[in-house]
């Protein structure tokens, strides 16, 4: 079985992610520890709550460093929800500009809807070549947020691969999850999407196997 690390850091839904990730397939490990985190063939990065207090306690056990240094490797990270907004470069949330993981260069902000929080289950709209989404293209998957990046800048050229993007729309367009190299992110909550979600994690931990 391929060895994957929930990261526990003090916030999101780490037991349900357990759960689903070991339904999809995976030896699943719940633990801080930074060497578990760095040698694990997969490492999932949850959060739920406030941009600035998930940074916070992502930096309080050098997780900000285990990202860093696996996607420098090309080790496989999947940050979920406020797992996906931090990694990239700031969060502004009432007015606070928080500094972020800066994997990806952008700004995560308020979604422009009348109705807020973004709650329940949505469609998504997969890049044609996504490996997550491969035969669930038509899913809904659920979401839980106020803030989302909500555009993409980062320009890549060969050799390196291009990132693969899904987006959603609720108020305007934003990015419902990414594919980028070895750094992979979802919006929404796989471990809440039913079946469809079990079969995203499943595809991306097949993908720790190439």
């Amino acid at each position: 079985m391929t060895s994957v690390v929930v990261f526990d850091y003090g916030t999101g839904n780490v037991h349900s992610a357990v759960k689903a990730l070991e339904l999809a397939g995976a030896d699943v490990t719940l633990t801080s520890d930074r060497r578990t985190a760095l040698e694990a063939s997969g490492l999932v990065v949850p959060g739920v709550g406030a941009f600035s207090a998930v940074m916070g306690a992502l930096t309080a056990v050098r997780g900000d460093e285990i990202v860093d240094r696996r996607i420098a490797g090309g080790r496989p990270v999947l940050g979920i929800c406020v797992g996906m907004q931090v990694l990239f470069e700031h969060g502004v949330e009432r007015g606070s500009d928080t500094e972020g993981l800066g994997e990806w260069p952008g700004t995560v902000t308020q979604l422009p809807a009348k109705i807020l929080p973004h709650m329940g289950w949505n469609t998504v709209t997969p890049d044609p070549d996504s490996r997550l989404f491969a035969g669930i293209e038509d899913e809904r998957f659920y979401f839980v947020h106020s803030f989302a990046a909500q555009e993409w800048t980062l320009e890549v050229t060969p050799p390196f691969p291009r990132p693969r993007l899904t987006w959603a729309e609720h108020g305007g367009p934003f990015l419902a999850a990414v594919e980028n190299g070895p750094l992979s992110a979802t919006q929404f909550h796989p471990e809440k999407s039913g079946e469809a979600g079990i079969r995203l994690l499943k595809n991306w931990i097949g993908t720790l196997r190439d």
